[in-house]
Parts: structure tokens; sequence; C-alpha cells
């Protein structure tokens, strides 16, 4: 996850929650959100 840029891993879970993909894979991605303090915006 070190490797992703904020902007891509924002990116990465935007792209996730739109196709669905599996729970475990985007509570990954919004862990590392979390740890670094990224603002998502909903809506």
């Amino acid at each position: 996850m070190h490797l992703l840029s904020d902007e891509q891993l924002f990116d990465s879970y935007k792209k996730a929650m739109e196709l669905n993909l599996d729970k475990e894979f985007i509570q990954l991605l919004e862990e590392e959100i979390k740890k670094r303090n990224i603002c998502i915006e909903i809506g």
C-alpha cells in the first residue's frame, strides 16, 4: 500500500466501490485511507 500515492489510493477505493469488489479488499483500502488521514467525500 505504501507504493500508492494518496490520489492513487483514493482512486482505487472509488473504483472498487463502483465495481462492487470484494468487501475485504475495500476494507483494506478504507483502513489505509484512515491511516493516511485522507478525507472521503460521499455523494
